[in-house]
This record gives C-alpha cells, sequence and structure tokens, in this order.
C-alpha cells in the first residue's frame, strides 16, 4: 500500500513536472514575455490583406524583434486593414521611407510584420503612418491555390 501511494506521487510530480515544462516552452515559442510596452512609440500601416496577423504578433526589423502589433483595425471608407505597432523607442531611427511587410515565420504559419528602412534622411515619430505604397500585404494560399487551379484549368 505504502509503495503504490510513493508511485502515485512519483508519477503526479511527472505529470507536474511535464505541465510546467510546456508552459514554458509554450511561453517561449509565443515570444510573449521579450517585450514591454513602457519605452515605446506608435507606428500606423495599412495593407489591403493582413491574412492571420493578430494582436502581439511580432514586428522585426532584420530579423530582430523591434515590437508588437498593438491593434488591428479596417477602415471602412478606404476598405483596408489598419495596423497599429508599438516599436521599442531604442529603435527609433526607422527613416519615414520605410516599407512594411507581412511575412510567415516557421511551419505553423505565425505571421509577423517585417520592417526595411530606407535612405531617408527624415524619421518616423511616435504616430508617424508608414506610406501606403511602401506596404506589402499577406499572401493567402488560398489566391494563390486558385490562380494555379483556373490557370492550368484555362491552359488546357
Amino acid at each position: 500500500m505504502k509503495q503504490t501511494k510513493t508511485m502515485e506521487m512519483l508519477v503526479g510530480m511527472f505529470v507536474a513536472a511535464g505541465l510546467a515544462a510546456l508552459f514554458v516552452l509554450a511561453m517561449q515559442v509565443s515570444n510573449l514575455s521579450s517585450f514591454r510596452e513602457e519605452g515605446s512609440y506608435t507606428l500606423i500601416a495599412r495593407f489591403d490583406n493582413i491574412g492571420g496577423l493578430k494582436v502581439r504578433s511580432a514586428v522585426k526589423a532584420a530579423g530582430v524583434v523591434v515590437g508588437r502589433v498593438a491593434n488591428v483595425d479596417f477602415d471602412n471608407e478606404r476598405q483596408e486593414a489598419v495596423v497599429t505597432m508599438r516599436i521599442n523607442e531604442r529603435y527609433n531611427r526607422f527613416t519615414d521611407d520605410t516599407s512594411a511587410g507581412i511575412y510567415t515565420a516557421g511551419l505553423l504559419g505565425e505571421q509577423y510584420i517585417g520592417l526595411e528602412s530606407g535612405g531617408s534622411d527624415e524619421y518616423l515619430v511616435d504616430g508617424s503612418e508608414i506610406d501606403a505604397g511602401l506596404t506589402q500585404s499577406a499572401i493567402v494560399l488560398e489566391k494563390l491555390i486558385g490562380k494555379l487551379v483556373m490557370d492550368k484549368a484555362g491552359g488546357q
């Protein structure tokens, strides 16, 4: 009887340790703890299609997380998605001709915004909007497959 209780305790501790490890792994993969909003500024970008971009998605420059998506909204007048980003104040040298694109990272399809600074001498400041001509929307796989199928059907 005593041995059974000891075995049950060991199994319970093993399961608890496994759950804790899964939680830590999930936090590392989602990268939620790597960016704090204090000391940040806001940038706005407009896209025709944001795909699966979500609030708290990463904003990266040269592969480095420089901020997070703070809000995703829809402009009813212009029929565009409006994305508000919070950028860490340490990264305050994005030029006013910076381009923004929505990219996919990894096998799970997590989407993020990639920023590429241009060659201007002027910098984006808090509340600046990235020029609409300098944004690249998400690539929607369903549209690509549909286009491929239609092209093949038309070519036969």
